[in-house]
């Protein structure tokens, strides 16, 4: 058994197959999952795992070259916009709407079991070399 890094073997495996340029949808429990994509939903219940304990994880795990969420996000979840502006600098946004449409084109989709509105953010991966 792995003793440190990611412990779900569903998240995991899912880490492991992403490739430069493949997307990884972070969202919360009130996100839209689209038909397609491998989704792995860690959601317990309300606020567990939260949104960034989830994304922390997933950064120690993943080479991120930029990250889209939606502009509603500034107004409606403060905490979470300042996360999200904190790791990505060049945090790219667009309307929800624009956003659940992009997120029909990731790879993975990570559900989280946060409970508060707009705390998703899609991931375009990048190469560690």
């Amino acid at each position: 058994m792995k003793k440190s890094g990611i412990l779900n073997r569903h998240l995991a495996g899912a880490l492991a197959e992403l490739g430069h340029g493949d997307g990884v949808l972070v969202c919360d429990a009130g996100m839209p999952i689209p038909d397609g994509p491998r989704v792995v939903d860690l959601a317990f219940r309300a606020g567990v795992p939260s949104f960034a304990e989830v994304l922390d994880g997933l950064l120690a795990e993943l080479v991120v070259e930029g990250a889209t969420a939606a502009q509603e996000l500034r107004d409606a979840n403060p905490e979470a916009s300042s996360l999200l502006e904190g790791h990505f600098p060049g945090l790219r946004l667009v309307s929800h709407e624009r956003l659940k449409e992009l997120s029909a084109g990731a790879r993975l989709i990570v559900r989280t079991g946060e409970a508060r509105p707009y705390a998703n953010v899609l991931l375009r991966c990048g190469v560690f070399f």
